[in-house]
């Protein structure tokens, strides 16, 4: 059955969404389910000694085979070294893409129609044109990249939400944006700005502060294991992991424990979710001031958004639709699972893209990718090297190593070490 795919690269997540030509059309998108538990699978590389990949936290840390983080890094010509090995940010990610890709190949028997990947909505065209070429280079030509504020208001205008201008509280697990986007007639949503907060901020940050604060519960016997010895970071690792599925859980519960086992056996400490509010309202508190500067910039009063659309995992969490509610008005929309809200909004948005030309919307932001799609049959989309988007500054030349993978039969068949 044809399909189109839609793919959420976060910095600490990936979630992906298909949606299938049935019948009577196109049918509303359904979440991939990529992990072995959930839905999302960590945005992390591993490299093992024989050169074989596989995506996920690897069993054994070991981190100078581990690559991470890295899809916000693309425009930075500095490499990451990943097994010895220095590669950009754009081939690694194009690398999850693929892998995300084949995955998707393996269920449905056949390739994605089109596929749709989100970015972040300060992206401008260099970085784009970065990362478009190293899908190029991988084999991943039908691609079209598109902000994450757009698709995510597609995706909440499909599942019913009413209006012409939204405001879009993203809140990821490494980062935070603020948005504005308008519904054009003929167009579609269109950007209208964007801001990121001052200090990065992400669920990741939460996650520290809750490890903080439950360490700073325990005895000083039980804070000395997380603090220095052979077993110090293993031991941190695993609170760490704790102290984010309690945080998930505090979502809906009021009250959740921490369970840690050590070698004094297991050490409950509950927390309720006061608590944990009260540890990150500052930071809350300024993101949504954030959004609130990007109004204004827009030229808008806070009274013409028809509402705010909250996207990404951390943004879950009860405290930010009540500070949203307290500072804007008009209603606040979350969908049962944010973290994927970017991906079936760039299911949806693929359906656009394949659509007869009579029938799709021609959003000025895809024309561009469509041309590229089209000469990628031929050769790698040019960089821009000019105007307000033409990348870093010159820096001395760094010789980078081109990431050698092998066949994608071997690397994206081996999941064993995918979470």
């Amino acid at each position: 059955m044809p399909y189109v795919l839609g793919i959420d690269i976060g910095g600490t997540t990936t979630t992906a969404a298909v949606s299938r030509l049935g019948n009577a059309g196109w049918l509303a998108p359904e979440v991939v389910r990529l992990g072995t538990r959930s839905a999302a699978v960590p945005s992390v590389l591993h490299v093992s000694g024989d050169g074989a990949l596989t995506v996920g936290e690897p069993v054994q840390l070991d981190a100078g085979r581990v690559a991470r983080g890295f899809v916000r890094r693309i425009g930075d010509d500095v490499p990451q070294i990943v097994g010895g090995e220095p590669c950009t940010p754009q081939a690694l990610t194009a690398v999850l893409a693929m892998w995300v890709v084949e995955r998707v190949l393996a269920h449905e028997g056949e390739p994605a129609e089109q596929v749709v990947i989100s970015h972040p909505a300060a992206w401008g065209t260099y970085r784009r044109e970065l990362l478009h070429r190293a899908l190029w280079e991988i084999g991943l030509a039908n691609v079209t990249l598109l902000p994450e504020p757009v698709v995510a208001a597609e995706s909440h205008t499909a599942r019913g939400w009413r209006g012409r201008t939204f405001g879009v509280y993203s809140l990821g697990g490494s980062d935070y944006e603020a948005s504005v986007v308008r519904w054009a007639e003929g167009v579609g949503f269109q950007l209208l700005g964007s801001a990121g907060a001052i200090e990065p901020f992400g669920g990741a940050d939460v996650d520290e502060a809750l490890v903080g604060h439950v360490r700073s519960r325990l005895d000083r016997d039980l804070r000395e294991v997380f603090a220095s010895g052979p077993q110090a970071r293993i031991a941190l690792f695993g609170l760490r992991r704790e102290c984010r599925r309690v945080k998930e859980e505090l979502t809906t519960a009021t009250e959740a424990e921490v369970v840690l086992s050590t070698s004094h056996g297991h050490v409950r400490v509950p927390v309720n979710r006061a608590e944990l509010e009260e540890l990150v309202r500052p930071a809350l508190e300024l993101s949504v001031e954030t959004l609130a500067q990007v109004i204004r910039t827009c030229g808008l009063r806070r009274r013409e958004l028809d509402g705010v659309l909250l996207v990404g995992g951390a943004a879950r969490m009860p405290l930010v639709a009540e500070l949203i509610r307290a500072a804007l008005p008009g209603p606040v929309g979350v969908e049962a699972e944010p973290q994927t809200t970017a991906a079936t909004g760039g299911a949806l948005a693929a359906v656009q893209v394949v659509s007869p030309p009579t029938a799709r919307r021609q959003d000025p932001m895809w024309i561009p990718q469509q041309r590229a799609i089209e000469a990628s049959n031929h050769e790698p989309p040019p960089l821009v090297q000019e105007g307000m988007d033409a990348g870093p500054p010159p820096r001395p030349p760094v010789d980078i190593t081109p990431l050698r993978l092998r066949p994608t039969q071997r690397l994206f068949g081996l999941v064993g070490g995918q979470a």
